[in-house]
């Protein structure tokens, strides 16, 4: 197994692990991402989005093992970046945890992509 490979199976996995972390600790998020849920309907949405969808590409990626699923979950990845960066100055949010996501979206983007 290639180095890169490594890579990428380590990317995944941190995919699904944030996922898992937003699903069953939906609270524990806002720290990080400025997100907060004043009732269940936030929470809900914190663990269908952040929770689901990480955990549903990354489980999709093992699952159909192509190189274009590994691609597919880097392409997310590099345009959450995007529009993260852009959204930084649009929104006046230029605060250490969002440069933080924005560089580790384009790193693994990147792994995952190549």
């Amino acid at each position: 197994m290639t180095f890169l490979k490594i890579l990428q199976i380590l990317a995944v996995i941190l995919t699904i692990v944030t996922g898992l972390v937003s699903l069953v600790w939906p609270r524990s998020v806002q720290g990080f991402t400025g997100l907060t849920a004043p009732d269940g309907r936030g929470i809900t949405e914190i663990r269908s989005i952040l929770g689901g969808l990480f955990i549903g590409l990354g489980i999709a990626v093992f699952v159909l093992a192509t190189r274009e699923t590994y691609q597919m979950l880097g392409i997310m990845y590099l345009a959450i970046a995007a529009v993260r960066f852009v959204s930084i100055f649009v929104d006046k949010s230029s605060v250490q945890s969002n440069w933080i996501s924005v560089v580790t979206e384009i790193v693994l983007g990147i792994i995952l992509v190549l």
